[in-house]
C-alpha cells in the first residue's frame, strides 16, 4: 500500500485546530526509496483544469502567531516533509510540499495558492517541489505547469529532484542538457513572479559522505554538463555558473550510530564546500537538506533489531538537526510520519502511521526515556520525538550524557 495514497488528518496543536478536506489529495515529496505511482509511470502528465474555489478551514490565527509573506528568505530554515496536505506541526517553522509533477496530488491552481497562503497566515514557511514528469520533450518543458508551480507562492521552489539518478521506474534520469533547459524554465518561471524566492538547482541523490567519493565527484560531472549546456544551447556565450547556485541534498544514513562519529550529512558539507571553494561555515548559503532522514536497511544495519533501528533513528535525528544547525544549513526532516510501502513498514517518522506521537525510543513505551533539554525559557522534559525536534529547532541544548540516555 502506498502512503500517499492515504487520507490523513491535520495535526491538533493544544492551542490551534487546523483542517483542510481537499478530496483526493495526499502526497509526499520525491525521496530515495519511493516508487513513482502509476500516473508518472504511464507518462501522463497532470493537467490543468479549473479548480473549485476550496479555501482551507482555519481557525483565527492565536495572538502569537505572525502571519509571512513571500520574500528574501535567511537563516533560520528549519522544517519537516509535511504528511497532508494542511499538517500543523507546533514549533516548526517550514514545511515542504510536492506540486503534482512529482506524481501524487492535487496541489495545482487555486488549491495551491489556498493552501500555501493558509500556512502564511500561521506564520509558516513553504518549499514547493516541482519535480521533473519525464526525461526530456514537451513533458518536461512544460511551462503551463511551471508558471502554475511558481504562481503557488511558495518561499522556496525546488526545481527537479534526484534528476541525476538512474533507477527506473522509481526515478527519472534527465541527461545534463535537457536539465539545464528545464532548470532555466523553471527559475525563469520562478523569479517572474517573486524574484527574491530560492529556485534550487534540484536535488542531489543520497550518497555517503566521506565513504562514495567517486559517486558524489560523478555529481560534480553531471553539474559541470549543465553548466556546459547551459552556455552552449540553452543561452549560448552565456556565463551561468553552478558554483552560484543552490542544491538541495538528500542524507539518508545512521549518522550518530553506533558512535558519533559516524556523520555522512558533516562530511557531505565538507565536500561540497571544497568544490563551491567555501568554508564549510559557509555551505548554507549553497545547499539545502531537502531530506535529511536515518536509514534501516541496505545500510548495515540489522532492521529486524527493534532495538537497533530505534536507537539509529533517534540518535540520527539528533545528529543530523544538530550538525545543520551548527553550520546554519537549511534543513528539512524526513519524515514526518511512519509509513507502509510495498508491505514494508518504514520506521523513519517522527509520528506513527496514525499521526500520533512516537516515544524517543519507538522501541519502548512513551516515557521509557526522556531527555531534560535547557532551553532560552528554563528546563524542559521531553518524551517524544516531536518534542525532540522542536526543541532542537528552538535552539534547546541536549543533556551531556544524551547517548547513554538513550541507547541504555
Amino acid at each position: 500500500m502506498n502512503p500517499w495514497n492515504r487520507i490523513k488528518q491535520a495535526k491538533i496543536g493544544s492551542w490551534l485546530v487546523l483542517a483542510i478536506m481537499v478530496v483526493g489529495v495526499v502526497f509526499l515529496s520525491g525521496f530515495e526509496y519511493r516508487m513513482v505511482v502509476a500516473s508518472q509511470q504511464s507518462g501522463i502528465i497532470p493537467q490543468l483544469t479549473p479548480q473549485p474555489t476550496m479555501p482551507p478551514i482555519l481557525s483565527s490565527p492565536a495572538p502569537s502567531v505572525t502571519p509571512v509573506t513571500p520574500g528574501k528568505v535567511a537563516w533560520p530554515v528549519l522544517g519537516i516533509d509535511a504528511s497532508t496536505d494542511f499538517a500543523y506541526y507546533p514549533g516548526i517553522p517550514w514545511i515542504r510540499l510536492s506540486y503534482p509533477t512529482c506524481g501524487w496530488g492535487n496541489l495545482r491552481g487555486s488549491i495551491l495558492q489556498q493552501t500555501i497562503a493558509a500556512y502564511h497566515r500561521q506564520g509558516i514557511r513553504v518549499l514547493l517541489i516541482v519535480c521533473q514528469n519525464s526525461s526530456g520533450g514537451p513533458k518536461l518543458f512544460n511551462t503551463q505547469l511551471l508558471n502554475d508551480a511558481a504562481r503557488g507562492n511558495a518561499d522556496a521552489v525546488q526545481c527537479g529532484n534526484e534528476q541525476m539518478k538512474y533507477d527506473p521506474p522509481a526515478t527519472l534520469y534527465v541527461p545534463p542538457q535537457n536539465f539545464a533547459r528545464f532548470y532555466d524554465l523553471c527559475s525563469q518561471a520562478v523569479h517572474a513572479v517573486n524574484p527574491n524566492v530560492p529556485a534550487l538547482l534540484g536535488s542531489l541523490d543520497p550518497h555517503v559522505g566521506g565513504v562514495d567519493y567517486a559517486p558524489l565527484m560523478s555529481q560534480v560531472q553531471y553539474l559541470n554538463q549543465v553548466q556546459s549546456a547551459m552556455n552552449t544551447t540553452v543561452h549560448p556565450g552565456g556565463h551561468w555558473n553552478w558554483h552560484t547556485q543552490v542544491l538541495g541534498l538528500i542524507d539518508s544514513w545512521h549518522n550518530g550510530y553506533p558512535d558519533s562519529s559516524v556523520n555522512s550529512l558533516y562530511h557531505l558539507f565538507l565536500f561540497w564546500a571544497q568544490q563551491f571553494h567555501v568554508s564549510v561555515n559557509a555551505i548554507g548559503q549553497h545547499i539545502w537538506v531537502i531530506e535529511g532522514t536515518g536509514c534501516f536497511q541496505g545500510c548495515g544495519l540489522d532492521p529486524t533489531n527493534a532495538y537497533q533501528i530505534a536507537v539509529s533513528h533517534v540518535l540520527t535525528l539528533i545528529t543530523d538537526v544538530t550538525t545543520a544547525m551548527r553550520y546554519h544549513v537549511p534543513f528539512f526532516y524526513f519524515s514526518s510520519e511512519d509509513f507502509v510501502l510495498q508491505g514494508l513498514y518504514w520506521p523513519i517518522g517522527i509520528l506513527d502511521t496514525h499521526g500520533q506521537p512516537k516515544p524517543l525510543r519507538q522501541d519502548l513505551a512513551m516515557g521509557a526515556r526522556k531527555l531534560t533539554m535547557t532551553c532560552s525559557t528554563g528546563k524542559s522534559t521531553v518524551i517524544n520525538q516531536e518534542q525532540l525536534l522542536v526543541s532542537l529547532y528552538n535552539g534547546c541544548s541536549l543533556p551531556a550524557s544524551y547517548v547513554d540516555i538513550l541507547a541504555s
